[in-house]
Order: C-alpha cells, then sequence, then structure tokens
C-alpha cells in the first residue's frame, strides 16, 4: 500500500488542483468526495472510485473495508490530509472518482407521473448543495439543472448537500432542451414567481409535474414564466418578499407530496 508524507507528491497536487479548479474537474471528468456517509452513497449511486485516500491518524484502515476492495488505497500523513481536505470535519477518507455524464436525454428512466424540480440559473455552490437536500428529502424523481452558473462537482455543493449530490438523478440542459422533454411528457409546468401569479397551495399536483425555481437575486426568466401551465407563488407576510430557494423550494414540493400521499 503506498503512503505519501509529503505536501509535493503529484498525486496530492492533483487532489488540490481538483478541489480547487473548476476547469481542471471539467478537462479531467474527476472531482473528490470526503467523508464515510459521501462516499457509501456515491457507491450506491454507482459512481467510479479511481483511487481512495485514508489517513490512520484519523480513521482505522477497518473502518474503510466496505468501501470499495478493487480500488487502488493510499495512506496519508495528517499534515497531508489536513493540506487536500476541504471540510476539516471529514473522517479522515476521501477519493478521487468519475463525473458521471448529466445530459438530459429522452430516453431517462421517469415513473408514471413524475415529480421533477428544475433549477435555473444556480450560482452559487452552497445554494446548490442544499437543494440537493431539499431534493433527496422529498424523493423527486430527477432534478434538471438549467443554465447553470455553478459547478455541481464543486467540493462546497458536495459539503453541502452531505452526500445528496449523489443519491437522485440530476441532469443539466439549457431552457429550450428541458421545455421540448417536458412538452414530449406531457408534463404540467409549476414556474415560482411572484408576478401574476396563484397560491401553490391552490394548484392540483396529484398529475405530472414540473417545479420551476430561480434563483433569489433576479428569480426566474421570462422563459419559464412564458412557458409555465400555471405561475405559483408563497405568501409571503413580512417586509421581505423571497426566501431562500431550497426553503421555497422544499415549501413547495412537501405540498406535493402531501397531495401524493406522503405520511
Amino acid at each position: 500500500m503506498l503512503s505519501i508524507t509529503s505536501h509535493k507528491n503529484p498525486l496530492i497536487k492533483e487532489i488540490v488542483l481538483l478541489q480547487e479548479k473548476s476547469r481542471h474537474r471539467n478537462k479531467s471528468r474527476k472531482f473528490i468526495i470526503e467523508g464515510l456517509r459521501e462516499l457509501n452513497i456515491a457507491m450506491s449511486a454507482n459512481y467510479t472510485l479511481e483511487k481512495l485516500l485514508f489517513c490512520p491518524d484519523i480513521i482505522e484502515a477497518s473502518s474503510i473495508e466496505g468501501i470499495n476492495i478493487e480500488v487502488e488505497t493510499v495512506t496519508i500523513s495528517k499534515s497531508v490530509y489536513d493540506k487536500v481536505a476541504y471540510r476539516g470535519s471529514t473522517e479522515g477518507v476521501m477519493a478521487i472518482a468519475k463525473q458521471k455524464n448529466h445530459k438530459l436525454s429522452s430516453d431517462i428512466s421517469l415513473p408514471e407521473k413524475p415529480l421533477i424540480l428544475i433549477a435555473e440559473g444556480i450560482e452559487k455552490p452552497g445554494n446548490l448543495g442544499a437543494l440537493l437536500r431539499t431534493a433527496d428529502a422529498t424523493q423527486i424523481d430527477a432534478l434538471i439543472l438549467v443554465n447553470p452558473k455553478c459547478d455541481f462537482y464543486n467540493p462546497n455543493c458536495i459539503r453541502s448537500s452531505v452526500g445528496c449530490a449523489f443519491s437522485l438523478p440530476v441532469f443539466e440542459s439549457t431552457n429550450e432542451e428541458c421545455l421540448a422533454f417536458l412538452k414530449t411528457l406531457n408534463i404540467n409546468i409549476y414556474a415560482s414567481s411572484l408576478q401574476d401569479s396563484e397560491y401553490y397551495l391552490e394548484q392540483d399536483y396529484t398529475s405530472s409535474c414540473a417545479i420551476v425555481v430561480g434563483t433569489e437575486s433576479t428569480g426566474l426568466s421570462y422563459f419559464w414564466k412564458e412557458n409555465a401551465t400555471t405561475r405559483i407563488k408563497i405568501p409571503m407576510k413580512g417586509q421581505i418578499d423571497s426566501l431562500n430557494v431550497s426553503v421555497a423550494t422544499a415549501v413547495m414540493l412537501y405540498e406535493v407530496k402531501r397531495q401524493r400521499g406522503l405520511k
């Protein structure tokens, strides 16, 4: 088993690049996963690991035996781990993994009456991570990121999602591609908007539906407002007119699940 104690080791330099540079992640089609829970969820979702690294000063080798016995395992010193770890609270284990293909296509598998979340132009990895947690908690059938402005494999996104980045189908597309996909499947589109909209509690979500949310700063584009089946809004009784995108999404998705018999 290879053991690394030098910060200048080529593998350590590669991990730093994958943690810090979106361009390098995109070019190499690789990214970093930290933490036992995150690694186990990723393995359950059939992600491929290239190398597994752990720090014996933090975690025992027996704790990682079940992750993937076929992948090359490397031990690293605590000083090296402190240099490459994005999260200070991880359990001393990380892996280099291969990215999946997230391109939206017409042949993806969906149930008879799918519930889809569409997020347009999400800018902050932390917000995307929180959105992924909401999507996991409500067990939607797919998340489609349209015109995303942040990297799905950004370490802050993965950290904020606490592994939920790997737990459900995630796709990326343009607005036009996504709309064509929804129309092909006759899916009702509910666009979150403050203007010319109806209260979200007044809608029937028991048929196939997609909830579309945008950024907190600018909201949804005119494209989705114009092409929505219905524009919906959450009552706002205070002095502000918007919620954090993950909070607003949770409010709406749980109403959909309630109507569909969530206990």
